[in-house]
């Protein structure tokens, strides 16, 4: 499976196996439990996130991967959101302070 991610003027196309997807299981039931308790999105905080915003903090971890070049992290965010949204195919991460403006565009 792959995403798509435009983020600074750049497009990345990020690959991830199946094999990622079945190991990751356990790393995103565990951001789901922390998230359940309320996340820091930009300036908000929001006490019960929904699963579009869940999905858009994982793409600002994703921003912060990819600066880092964690390959490994920025694989996990990407399989957090192919594994929490139907069809999507892109990603528009805000990178200007707002993480709540990063869209997803699905088929």
């Amino acid at each position: 499976m792959d995403l798509k991610v435009f983020m600074d003027g750049n497009i990345y196309s990020v690959v991830v196996t199946k094999g990622v997807l079945e190991e990751g299981k356990s790393f995103y039931t565990k951001m789901d439990q922390d998230m359940d308790k309320g996340w820091m999105m930009s300036r908000d905080w929001v006490e019960n996130p929904t699963q579009l915003q869940r999905c858009q903090i994982a793409a600002d971890r994703i921003a912060d991967s990819i600066h880092a070049e964690n390959e490994t992290l920025t694989h996990l965010m990407v399989g957090y959101i192919l594994t929490r949204m139907d069809n999507v195919q892109e990603v528009h991460i805000d990178t200007d302070g707002n993480m709540m403006e990063t869209q997803f565009i699905t088929a």
